[in-house]
């Protein structure tokens, strides 16, 4: 028995995208006042770090228009073609974003190579690269802890990753201060040491961004203590024998998993289903990320278990108990074709019990009654795949009315 999670709704996304929406745009206006200061001051200041720091910043000002685009995309609601919804929009841009920085940081330690290898062309920076780098540290680092409590708030892995993005900024700016501090020192090359800096830290950015796209894109789990903290909150729920099977995987700021939970074997099916239910709510409860689960309900843990699907289905069963019966002196009318309320099933690992109810006998005694389930139970179970049978009489159960009443 599966069944999961209802999506989240339109007003839930769009509140989402404005909220990431305002964030961003805040972050973009900063890059882009920052990018164009450091490229001038670059320029003016002969500071070759200085200018790779602006372009830097220009590589955030496309972060930002890479995360709304994404964003906006991925706030589009499931459809017939996309039922899982558009939230892997969000990694496909991510990933192009990382390659486009990696080749940014490429471009930027390749031309401070070359000034390296000719000392003419070593550029002199000031102390008005200085001033500019230590303004953009404030202003970056200003911009990081405002886009972090927003992706913590809203649980957005995009914004989140454009966040650190944004730190990044504020490093480099802090390796470029390095190299300024050095020139001034003495030490020509410096500034073009520091650009080569710059450039490595932009491409570990953009290799931690890349993973974290490519995960997704693959299916990758949610962390090890994330998966536990799950499995522990469904074992701590009523009714619920242990959680196995548990699998995960993201697509944008959600989480979708998927979990077999074991229950008592001989529960009736909408108890079964009413425990799953709860397991549903409390996980969507306790983590907020989780927009799609599916939960299959055992009766054992079906990862030790088998020969399950080798069991007769009801029919065959119905057909051979009911041909045993009629051996057995009942009429097709008393028997009143073998309802599911008079012929219970569980079929548990590689056998099947069962419980049989038939109408009570009006002259006979108790004994003979007794003999008789005796009888029918051990032909039943000697001539079809039921394991275990109990046999009672009741008379209150309903029948099919004679022929011609």
């Amino acid at each position: 028995m599966s069944y999961s999670t209802a999506p989240t709704t339109p007003r839930d996304d769009d509140t989402r995208y404005r909220e990431l929406r305002t964030v961003t745009l805040v972050g973009s206006v900063v890059d882009v006042l920052l990018a164009l200061g450091k490229v001038s001051g670059g320029l003016i200041t002969q500071s070759q770090a200085l200018i790779a720091d602006g372009i830097h910043s220009f590589s955030d000002l496309v972060t930002d228009l890479f995360v709304l685009f994404a964003a906006k995309k991925a706030s589009h609601q499931a459809d017939l073609e996309h039922p899982y919804g558009h939230g892997r929009i969000q990694a496909i841009a991510t990933a192009v974003l990382a390659v486009s920085l990696a080749l940014v940081a490429v471009g930027i330690c390749w031309d401070a190579l070359a000034r390296l290898r000719g000392s003419n062309v070593l550029l002199q920076p000031g102390w008005g690269a200085l001033g500019i780098a230590t303004a953009s540290v404030v202003l970056k680092e200003g911009v990081y802890q405002y886009t972090i409590r927003a992706a913590a708030r809203l649980e957005s892995h995009l914004l989140r990753a454009n966040a650190w993005h944004s730190r990044s900024d504020a490093l480099s700016s802090l390796v470029v201060i390095a190299g300024v501090i050095g020139v001034l020192a003495g030490y020509s090359w410096a500034d073009a040491a520091a650009a080569i800096g710059v450039a490595a830290m932009i491409l570990y950015v953009a290799y931690r961004i890349g993973k974290e796209a490519v995960d997704e894109l693959i299916d990758t789990a949610v962390d090890p203590a994330t998966q536990a903290e799950i499995r522990k909150t469904i074992n701590n729920i009523p009714g619920v024998l242990d959680a196995h099977e548990l699998r995960t995987r993201r697509m944008g700021s959600q989480v979708l998993a998927d979990v077999h939970i074991r229950v008592a074997p001989l529960i009736s099916v909408s108890e079964g289903h009413r425990i799953g239910d709860e397991v549903l709510q409390i996980l969507k409860q306790r983590f907020r990320s989780l927009t799609d689960v599916i939960v299959h309900v055992d009766p054992e843990d079906d990862t030790v278990s088998a020969g399950v699907n080798t069991l007769a289905l009801r029919p065959e069963i119905e057909q051979s108990v009911k041909q045993i019966l009629i051996r057995h002196g009942l009429s097709e009318w008393e028997i009143g074709g073998l309802h599911y309320t008079n012929l219970v099933l569980h079929f548990l690992k590689t056998e099947i019990q069962a419980q049989l109810t038939l109408p009570l006998p009006s002259q006979d005694t108790r004994s003979s009654i007794e003999a008789k389930a005796s009888t029918i139970a051990q032909d039943i179970i000697g001539s079809t795949q039921i394991d275990t049978l109990e046999v009672l009489f009741s008379a209150d159960l309903e029948y099919h009315a004679k022929p011609g009443e």
